[in-house]
């Protein structure tokens, strides 16, 4: 990638950071549920879908893997392979016992939990720093999301707040693109 591509990206990333940081408690709250809401007919409707761990600066989706796994849906969250150096998928069943504090400090399905291959999904929630029009979507700088995209079956959406839905954002043809972007206030179909 160009170093020019690379600039703006940690710029981007920067940018979003700042602005993350002003969200209150509060309207990450109100705005949470606006999100669920919108989400529940696509959970409603699939059979499999991995979930995603919310970072603290991010929509809190983790009601909706509550209530996905209390209709008997298949739920998995990724999990880093220390051995492999790369995220795989686990089935959850019960939140209480099966969550511990993985790499990078966020929520991931304990060992004894059950592995699932990741081209077994209908849906994947995916987060992001930005995602555009396009379906391109910038992450937190490591590829690990990109690597789990390529692998995963199912219908993408990426799910973030209204002001991280860009026009567009750079891109390289390796990186994954999702299907669709949810905000609080919106639902966006890639275009073709």
């Amino acid at each position: 990638m160009s170093t020019d591509k690379q600039r703006f990206k940690s710029e981007l990333r920067q940018h979003i950071r700042a602005r993350l940081e002003k969200i209150s408690p509060a309207v990450r709250a109100v705005e949470s549920i606006d999100l669920n809401d919108r989400l529940k007919p696509q959970i409603a409707s699939a059979r499999t879908i991995l979930f995603f761990a919310p970072m603290p600066d991010e929509l809190d989706i983790w009601p909706l893997l509550e209530l996905s796994l209390a209709l008997g849906t298949n739920c998995a969250l990724p999990f880093f392979d220390a051995g492999e150096k790369n995220y795989g998928a686990r089935l959850l069943k019960s939140l209480d016992n099966d969550i511990v504090t993985g790499k990078f400090e966020v929520r991931e399905p304990a060992a004894t939990c059950e592995q699932i291959a990741l081209n077994q999904f209908d849906l994947v929630l995916v987060p992001g720093m930005a995602f555009d029009l396009n379906g391109n979507r910038l992450g937190r700088g490591q590829g690990f999301y990109d690597r789990i995209l390529s692998a995963a079956s199912g219908i993408k959406c990426g799910v973030t707040y209204d002001f991280q839905l860009l026009e567009t954002i750079p891109a390289e043809p390796h990186d994954a693109k999702v299907n669709f972007i949810f905000t609080p206030s919106r639902c966006v179909r890639r275009k073709t």
